[in-house]
């Protein structure tokens, strides 16, 4: 198994499981389904039955009720505690993003009766059951009756019906492309049934920051905060790569070497971020990367930094995605984690191709990526062709041609590491670092890394580091779940109340 993933902390992540395993206990019991139809009667104003059997997914239960006089059954859809850590934010923001899909695209999604944060439940969703053969990926992946194995893409898929898949998946996406916003953030449905982004973008590293590292919420956005710019949100994942480091107690720090290439690459990303590098990197723009002066000449402008974001889906993927008995998709599902976000992420080739994450991949993250970009051609001639189907000229890009040279510049990992914190030191190293600031000397040891780089820290910087190794490697001792006190985490959460936002600046590390 791959080791390019940094270890999550394994006793929040067992804490977690024990508390799951304890609610979905009542969540299973025939009194909660009865409440669940009762839920459905009481918004359809109908007689309701609960029809076995319950459906569990990666973040939500589903119960599937008959609502009398109506043609097709439809599921009441909760949040499973302890496994959502914003349930009632994720649940509001999720029906306003489906109903704003269903109203503004033509790609198919279950059509959203109700949805709240308030009932005898808890948050709730009540969906349409749509007819379906199951899930685009058991169509795509190795056969495997076992649920607990990853999904990764069959290496005898006939290549006619891979790119059948791709195309219809592509579509979804050049749809989503269309749609534009003034900021990043999530949206949410005003009373008149227009919508708004007014809350943060809620991601999928965002809940697993809380659930599987027990970092403490103060560190994140507040529910509230909107981003007006490509580069403070950029800024403010490099903020949250940074609480990563500080505030998870167990797992994620193994050696001394280890913890400064984790500092190092997080407080150079951080700098790129603040000085407004990310967003141009692997574009026209690029003037400033190591790789620039062979790039930049033959490369597509970068997008504008305010005022035209797209619709994103930390989620979105095959596994997500519900097939009809010809393969037509007959609805995409689970619009949860979505929100308005840098054109930069739309622009990038899909991670899922391959169905299996980089950092999870049997035997490496090497071999992802040379499977990948085999893949990737199949995608890119798939996509080509949706445009031409659709019609370029009503597209607001050639996605096509970003995503080539978004791979081919590396802008995909630059991406991908932005928004993942645990694969992020993998692939800053591998696929970032020399593209940035150029090459290493052959033969560095992975422990040494950061030795290659540290003296492009600021002096400041530089000074922190050795207090700051030696404060990690005593505080990672005793393995325990609570946040203790010291002087590095007091001083960031004081700053953060203190600007209310990620408007401060770290100066103490």
């Amino acid at each position: 198994m791959s080791d390019a993933r940094a270890q999550l902390d394994n006793l929040a992540w067992d804490k977690n499981d024990s508390a799951s395993e304890t609610s979905q206990n009542r969540l299973r019991r025939r009194d909660t389904c009865d409440q669940a139809a009762s839920l459905a009667a009481q918004k359809f104003g109908r007689k309701a039955t609960f029809s076995p059997p319950l459906i569990i997914g990666g973040y939500n239960i589903l119960y599937k009720v008959q609502v009398e006089g109506m043609a097709s059954a439809v599921y009441v859809r909760l949040p499973c505690p302890d496994w959502v850590q914003f349930p009632v934010e994720k649940t509001l923001q999720e029906g306003a993003t489906a109903r704003y899909i269903a109203q503004h695209t033509e790609t198919p999604v279950s059509r959203v009766f109700y949805y709240g944060g308030e009932s005898d439940l808890g948050p709730f969703v009540i969906l349409q059951h749509v007819e379906n053969r199951g899930l685009m990926v058991n169509r795509m992946k190795i056969p495997n009756a076992d649920p607990d194995v990853p999904s990764v893409l069959d290496p005898n898929i006939p290549e006619t019906e891979l790119a059948s898949f791709y195309e219809k998946a592509a579509r979804c996406l050049l749809q989503m492309s269309r749609l534009s916003f003034d900021r990043i953030g999530s949206l949410s449905e005003n009373e008149d049934s227009t919508f708004s982004v007014t809350g943060r973008p809620l991601s999928k590293n965002m809940n697993d920051m809380l659930q599987l590292a027990n970092i403490p919420r103060a560190v994140l956005p507040p529910e509230d905060k909107t981003y007006r710019t490509t580069d403070e949100w950029y800024e403010a994942l490099s903020e949250m790569h940074m609480a990563q480091l500080i505030f998870q107690h167990n797992d994620l720090v193994t050696t001394e070497d280890d913890c400064r290439n984790k500092y190092v690459a997080r407080q150079l990303f951080r700098r790129l971020a603040k000085d407004h590098r990310l967003s141009i990197f692997g574009f026209a723009d690029d003037s400033w990367s190591a790789q620039s002066q062979n790039w930049s000449s033959r490369l597509s402008p970068a997008p504008s930094n305010l005022g035209s974001f797209r619709l994103w889906a930390d989620d979105f993927r095959p596994g997500n995605i519900l097939v009809d008995s010809s393969d037509d998709i007959a609805a995409v599902i689970d619009w949860e984690l979505t929100y308005a976000g840098p054109t930069q992420f739309t622009l990038d080739c899909p991670w899922w191709l391959l169905l299996e994450v980089p950092e999870s991949w049997s035997p490496d993250i090497d071999d992802w990526t040379t499977v990948y970009s085999l893949r990737l051609q199949t995608w890119l001639s798939a996509v080509e062709k949706a445009e031409k189907d659709m019609g370029s000229e009503t597209l607001p890009f050639i996605l096509s041609t970003h995503m080539r040279e978004s791979w081919e510049t590396g802008r995909f990992w630059l991406n991908y590491a932005a928004k993942n914190s645990w694969a992020f030191d993998t692939v800053f190293w591998k696929y970032l670092d020399e593209r940035f600031f150029g090459a290493r000397e052959e033969g560095v040891a992975g422990d040494d890394l950061w030795r290659t780089r540290v003296g492009l820290l600021s002096e400041k910087e530089r000074a922190a580091m050795e207090p700051f190794v030696e404060w990690k490697m005593e505080d990672k001792k005793e393995r325990i779940l609570e946040v203790r006190d010291s002087q590095i985490r007091g001083t960031w959460l004081a700053q953060i109340k203190a600007s209310r936002g990620y408007s401060y600046k770290l100066t103490d590390i």
